[in-house]
């Protein structure tokens, strides 16, 4: 007969696993977490600074600023803190407390955009304003709820400074420049390795795949070949594109990065007019070939217009004639 299990309180375990309610937290203790929090806010903030410095400098000095306002909240805590408790400070984080407001450090965001990092300091300093009112008004000790209240008045005037400061620092041409360099780095990370790449895979896999198709007259085959230098197309484009440039001087992003889109695309750019070859009928499927890539043309002369700031006019005849050429030759071949 198995020994009985004894089950350790709730509160037992929570202890066990390192992690405490906050009802159940002393006033020194809420006050050694609350420096704690604006120690790690402070540090975010900086980090935040650092990270945009070189491509936003006015939005760095507004992080660089509330990392200073966050750091003269923990001045004034701590000297509160020595005034009721001493010089230890016992250590207690935000991930010690349940359902505490947890916080995104750089190295935990795949990626560096401008407006999410913005929208990520509002909602620290909200979600630390109401987490404090909610506190505050659950305690039933007068101590620990003018203190709460406290700390949340706080946060709302840092949440205003915080405004404050962005209307300041960015003003309308401010915000301008920097959304053109935002603009700017989006189309050289993404939008540049893409178009790349769905040019090469829609232009380069024309003539293999008719002239696989007019030399053999079956769908099948032609399929097999377009699937072939679709992929071959791809590991191809997606290699060169990552050996290019590190992205350290030309602010291309990371290698990896880059070398996966433009590999996808360059496959999906030939897979675009491969796939109509799994239907039996050849002509049926040529037919519909043609017509995928008459689309995908348009798709490239659309994205250089809107993207690469091409005339209009110009993209599609440099396209279209890029594509008829390939075609033709592809035709020629297959056909002879």
């Amino acid at each position: 007969m198995a020994p009985p299990r004894h089950r350790l309180p709730a509160a037992s375990l929570r202890e066990k696993r390192g992690v405490k309610e906050f009802s159940e937290l002393t006033e020194r203790e809420i006050l050694a977490l609350a420096i704690s929090n604006e120690e790690e806010d402070a540090r975010i903030y900086a980090d935040y600074a650092e990270a945009v410095r070189e491509h936003y400098p006015a939005t760095a000095e507004v992080f660089s600023r509330m990392a200073a306002e966050e750091d003269e909240h923990r001045h004034r805590l701590i000297d509160l803190y020595r005034q009721k408790f001493g010089e230890h400070i016992p250590l207690i984080r935000r991930q010690d407390v349940r359902g505490f407001i947890s916080r995104k450090p750089i190295v935990q965001m795949r990626e560096l955009r401008i407006e999410e990092l913005r929208r990520q300091a509002e909602l620290m300093e909200l979600e630390t304003r109401r987490f404090y009112q909610r506190a505050a008004s659950r305690s039933t000790d007068a101590s620990i709820r003018q203190l709460l209240g406290d700390l949340a008045m706080a946060e709302a005037e840092h949440e205003h400074k915080a405004e404050q400061l962005i209307s300041e620092k960015l003003d309308a041409t401010t915000r301008a420049e920097e959304e053109a360099t935002r603009r700017q780095l989006f189309v050289l990370r993404y939008i540049q390795p893409g178009l790349a790449g769905l040019m090469d895979g829609s232009v380069s896999t024309l003539a293999p795949l008719f002239a696989a198709a007019f030399a053999t007259g079956r769908s099948w085959d032609a399929f097999v070949v377009g699937l072939a230098a679709s992929l071959g197309a791809g590991v191809s484009m997606g290699f060169a594109e990552a050996l290019s440039d590190d992205g350290s001087l030309t602010g291309r992003g990371t290698p990896l990065l880059r070398g996966l889109i433009c590999g996808i695309m360059t496959t999906l750019g030939g897979l675009g007019h491969s796939l109509p070859y799994l239907i039996p009928d050849f002509w049926t499927a040529t037919t519909l070939a043609i017509a995928v890539v008459v689309i995908e043309l348009a798709l490239i002369s659309w994205i250089r217009w809107r993207f690469m700031e091409t005339p209009p006019l110009a993209a599609a005849l440099q396209v279209a004639l890029g594509g008829a050429i390939v075609f033709g030759v592809g035709i020629l071949i297959g056909a002879s």
